[in-house]
């Protein structure tokens, strides 16, 4: 079961993701960020995104608002800007 077991946001929507894998990632967020979605509008702000949450013992990342991305989506589907893995 992967799980988040770390995250770090930076001021340009990035956020950096440890897994217990040992991958880590590093994902920019600004294109699923979208003024005409109600549900991320409000990431739109810096304060807003830095408020982002690791939910459920590391099932998932989660704002206020109650968007949220599961850790198998941003293990294995989405894109990073940079991929390590480190070692056991």
């Amino acid at each position: 079961m992967v799980k988040i077991t770390q995250l770090t946001v930076f001021d340009n929507y990035c956020i950096h993701l440890i897994f217990n894998d040992g991958c880590q990632k590093t994902i920019d967020f600004r294109k699923f960020l979208k003024q005409e979605e109600a549900l991320t509008r409000p990431l739109l702000d810096p304060k807003y995104f830095r408020q982002v949450q690791n939910c459920d013992h590391g099932r998932g990342i989660y704002w206020p608002n109650g968007y949220d991305v599961c850790p198998d989506n941003l293990r294995y589907y989405l894109v990073a800007v940079e991929t390590k893995r480190v070692a056991d």
